[in-house]
């Protein structure tokens, strides 16, 4: 497997920072006060994920689009709309459901992501990013699921 490049190591780690933003706010009431107060209620705890995450969900469906678009026909494109799928009709309904049904689907990307890989339609680096993001945003979504 060749190195992951940087510019999409960088970009993908920073990606992380949202989540990891929420789970601290969900810990610490102190910052999520003062997240609440400079950003807004949207924008701390478990509503900054939900939100965020829904919004990756759709952004890697397009990412997974891409590479239906190597040639995979009906299945590639089906299955690469399933994580924005999965984001809309699953994130309501609270936040500890909402941030269960995130850890599911970004675990459900990741198979997907592992099937364009081993179809050679993603890089050769793919997964070595895509395990190393999606362990991030289950690690960040969980401490809502424990706090």
């Amino acid at each position: 497997m060749t190195q992951i490049p940087r510019p999409a190591l960088l970009l993908g780690l920073a990606g992380l920072i949202p989540f990891y933003w929420g789970a601290l706010t969900s810990v610490a009431p102190g910052l999520a006060a003062w997240g609440t107060e400079m950003l807004g209620p949207r924008f701390v705890g478990p509503y900054v994920q939900v939100f965020y995450g829904a919004v990756i969900l759709s952004f890697m469906s397009g990412v997974l689009w891409g590479f239906a678009a190597k040639g995979h026909g009906w299945p590639g494109y089906a299955l690469s709309v399933l994580p924005a799928l999965w984001a809309f009709f699953t994130t309501g309904g609270g936040a500890d459901r909402a941030a269960l049904a995130l850890v599911a689907g970004f675990l459900g990307l990741l198979a997907l992501d592992w099937h364009f890989w081993k179809t050679g339609a993603a890089p050769d680096w793919w997964m070595r990013l895509r395990i190393l993001l999606t362990t991030g945003v289950v690690i960040a979504l969980s401490v809502d699921l424990i706090a």
